[in-house]
C-alpha cells in the first residue's frame, strides 16, 4: 500500500488498518513457519504497511499533519452536452 493512501485515512481507519495488518503478520509468521508461504516477501511488506500507518499515526499526534475531514466522497460533476 502507497504512504499517501494512510495520509488520506483517518484515525479510526489507522487504527483498525493496523490491528488488520498485525492479524495477517501473526497468520504470514505461522505459514512461514510451516513452510506454506510460496512469498516471503509478503511478510517484509506487511511489516512495511505498519510501520507506515503508525508513522502516520504518530505524526498526527504530534500535530505535524491533521487529521483529513471526514466527508462524502468526491465525485466529479460531468458537463452535459447541449
Amino acid at each position: 500500500m502507497k504512504a499517501n493512501n494512510f495520509f488520506e485515512m483517518t484515525n479510526e481507519e489507522l487504527t483498525n488498518k493496523v490491528a488488520e495488518l498485525k492479524s495477517e503478520l501473526m497468520d504470514l509468521r505461522f505459514k512461514h513457519s510451516t513452510n506454506q508461504l510460496s512469498n516471503p516477501m509478503v511478510l517484509v511488506t506487511c511489516k512495511k504497511d505498519i510501520a507506515r500507518a503508525k508513522t502516520v499515526l504518530r505524526l498526527r499526534e504530534l500535530g505535524r499533519i491533521e487529521e483529513p475531514e471526514k466527508s462524502a466522497k468526491k465525485t466529479r460533476s460531468r458537463q452535459k452536452k447541449a
